[in-house]
């Protein structure tokens, strides 16, 4: 796949929509990631100059060659399927990793965290869509693994588990984004209470996109990853 960030192919920023969306999401204590995948460094430029400081990006080269060049007061978070041999190349700067969807993974992270002597906060990819190209850990994995973090079963002194994420499925059909919104507020739930005394804080959830955000934020969401709406429609080629 080739990114075009060219400026002949750039749209403007919509600044109306951003100030209106900040608004809301202010008032109600949840944080706005900027998915700004495929997008040029100046459309990312014009929005943090508005005051964004969280940035999304789901590939490992583009977020790389984007961190080079940008303002180092940018918080970088990874939205994408991660592979686990790419780790080490958004280990030294990765603000949060949303999608850690194995214990291989996971362990991964840790590594190399601990060779940059840093701890990176990670959530936990949840399966809630009905699609199942969709990523993530079903509820029972979750619960297991949260078990063995909580027992010190694994070694996760390098990583913090921040929280929770899920993507609903690409339906119409909004009463079951609500159901799967609910249903993964209620496995944040008691994931908190699991890793409750432990140096793990719980406290990110992270659902809801473009099309769903305000649902997400209905029930429960602490965090969104919006693209579209502030950049408008991606550019593939």
């Amino acid at each position: 796949m080739q990114y075009i960030f060219t400026k002949k192919y750039r749209m403007a920023i919509n600044k109306e929509t951003y100030h209106s969306i900040k608004a809301v999401l202010k008032e109600k204590q949840v944080t706005l990631v900027a998915v700004s995948k495929t997008k040029p460094v100046e459309d990312i430029l014009e929005l943090y100059q508005l005051g964004q400081r969280d940035f999304a990006e789901n590939y490992v080269q583009e977020l790389i060659d984007k961190q080079a060049v940008l303002p180092g007061d940018i918080q970088w978070h990874f939205i994408g399927h991660l592979q686990s041999n790419k780790v080490k190349y958004i280990a030294p700067f990765i603000h949060l990793i949303h999608a850690v969807d194995s214990l291989k993974l996971l362990n991964e992270i840790n590594k190399q965290a601990a060779k940059n002597s840093r701890i990176i906060h990670c959530l936990l990819q949840v399966h809630i869509a009905q699609e199942e190209t969709k990523f993530g850990f079903d509820n029972e994995e979750l619960e297991a693994l949260l078990l063995s973090i909580k027992n010190n079963e694994l070694n996760t002194s390098h990583v913090n588990i921040h929280g929770l994420m899920g993507m609903a499925s690409f339906t119409d059909d909004k009463e079951q984004v609500i159901k799967e919104f609910r249903f993964l507020k209620s496995v944040f739930d008691n994931s908190t209470s699991l890793l409750n005394g432990t140096s793990h804080n719980i406290e990110t959830l992270s659902m809801g996109m473009s099309a769903d955000y305000d649902l997400a934020i209905a029930n429960g969401s602490t965090m969104v990853r919006i693209g579209s709406l502030l950049f408008g429609e991606r550019n593939y080629k």
